[in-house]
């Protein structure tokens, strides 16, 4: 309930108790008394479409805008110069939170510094402060790595720091963080069964305390001083088969599947070609010469961010000349050699050919879709072919020997071996008893 009496310029109102002051000639409202919840929250906007000032006392007033807009102000005074400072805008920022922000200001006034300097001052500290954090550090660090890493790569790496690592020492300046925190942050990754995780995790922190030294933001990287102390990691080769007759077995079960001709046709190349599968299954027309029997993968896509050419025997290329009148008609609408068939767009999905395997009831205890590697790594090492030339063909990065190889290195050696190889398949495939052996150029 309200009611006013007009007295002279100005009319007074009594709103929810509360004695209000309007002046007829500028809209501003004063308060003699201090002001409510209810006379906030109930506060209108002047029709007039002027500011309106509803005053709390000691400098303090709500402002609202034509639009209804309310914002928290206090008027105060410094070296005799009138100034006003943003305390928050209502409803977020509440009637009492606005009292105490201006019982805060008035302390900081009382003792000789202007508030506004004052906030401008915490907000540089706080901004230098989350700058200098672990997570500040490490966020520029991938930032600045992110060139040279793939999209997936990238994803993997933000989601381990923000899983495993931010939420322990990410707001810890940087230069402050110690081995032993390092070490509790890696064995809780050990902890759950990820021991891989926490090795590469320990690179990676290592890498951030490198480039925090390298901005002046630390001294030393406390990651070194865990060599040693993280449980050693034991690999394990991907399931895979080398036995000629069962490899014969599986590719007439890979012959006569009945999925869909774009997995039919992956689950042909996959032995043939012995390609990563993230790279199979990602692969793009447009990388694809069909005349040339040559297929570049762009470096962005490997493992060892450098460019590889695949040779396609001519097994490969007609299988390929099939499946492009399928899925090679519209490039601008879809570019990959195998697409998923649910989403329109994006290649197949990365479980696609192990679906089909466990569909023939191939068990994943002898084969995976990566262990076509290890198949015709061991065989053509068998066979007698160049170790070089197989390395090259695996995309195999050997820094400590050979150094980062020419991506079009051997590349007339290889070609004779991928044909060798997919005739070697053909024939396996056939059934056939007796197989060369020693096809050393």
């Amino acid at each position: 309930m309200s009611f006013g009496v007009q007295v002279g310029a100005w009319t007074s109102q009594i709103i929810d108790g509360t004695y209000v002051g309007i002046c007829s000639c500028s809209f501003d409202w004063y308060q003699q008394m201090p002001l409510t919840d209810s006379a906030v929250r109930n506060a209108r906007p002047s029709l007039e479409g002027k500011d309106i000032k509803l005053s709390d006392g000691g400098g303090l007033h709500l402002l609202i805008k034509p639009a209804g807009q309310k914002y928290w102000r206090l008027n105060y005074r410094y070296l005799g110069k009138q100034k006003t400072l943003a305390l928050g805008v209502y409803p977020l920022v509440t009637l009492k939170d606005a009292r105490e922000a201006r019982d805060s200001a008035k302390k900081i006034l009382f003792e000789g510094v202007d508030p506004s300097v004052h906030r401008q001052n915490s907000r540089a500290v706080s901004k230098e402060a989350a700058a200098n954090s672990f997570e500040g550090v490490a966020l520029e660090w991938m930032n600045v790595q992110q060139v040279k890493w793939s999209p997936s790569y990238a994803v993997k790496i933000q989601s381990c720091f923000d899983r495993d690592i931010f939420p322990y020492i990410g707001r810890r300046p940087v230069s402050e963080v110690t081995a032993p925190e390092l070490l509790i942050v890696l064995r809780r990754i050990v902890a759950r069964g990820a021991a891989e995780t926490a090795k590469r995790a320990r690179q990676c922190l290592g890498q951030v305390f490198r480039y925090a030294i390298a901005t002046g933001r630390a001294e030393r990287d406390p990651a070194a001083d865990l060599k040693g102390a993280l449980p050693p990691v034991r690999h394990q080769s991907f399931a895979n088969i080398s036995e000629p007759r069962r490899i014969g077995e599986v590719l007439r079960m890979f012959d006569s599947y009945q999925g869909s001709p774009v997995v039919c046709a992956a689950l042909k190349l996959a032995p043939m070609l012995f390609v990563r599968p993230g790279n199979l299954r990602q692969a793009e027309w447009s990388e694809v010469d069909l005349d040339a029997a040559t297929w570049r993968i762009p470096a962005e896509k490997m493992k060892m961010r450098q460019p590889h050419i695949v040779p396609l025997p001519t097994q490969a290329v007609e299988l390929l000349r099939e499946l492009k009148q399928l899925t090679g008609r519209r490039l601008d609408l879809q570019p990959y050699v195998f697409p998923s068939a649910r989403a329109g767009g994006r290649p197949m999905s990365d479980n696609a050919l192990l679906v089909a395997m466990r569909t023939m009831g191939i068990p994943k205890e002898e084969l995976t879709a990566h262990g076509f590697r290890h198949m015709a790594s061991t065989l053509l090492h068998e066979q007698g072919w160049d170790t070089d030339w197989i390395e090259v063909q695996l995309a195999h990065g050997d820094h400590s020997t050979r150094g980062k190889y020419n991506f079009a290195k051997y590349l007339k050696e290889r070609t004779r071996m991928m044909q060798s190889w997919a005739d070697y398949l053909d024939a396996l495939r056939r059934g056939a008893e007796i197989i060369p052996i020693n096809q050393r150029a």
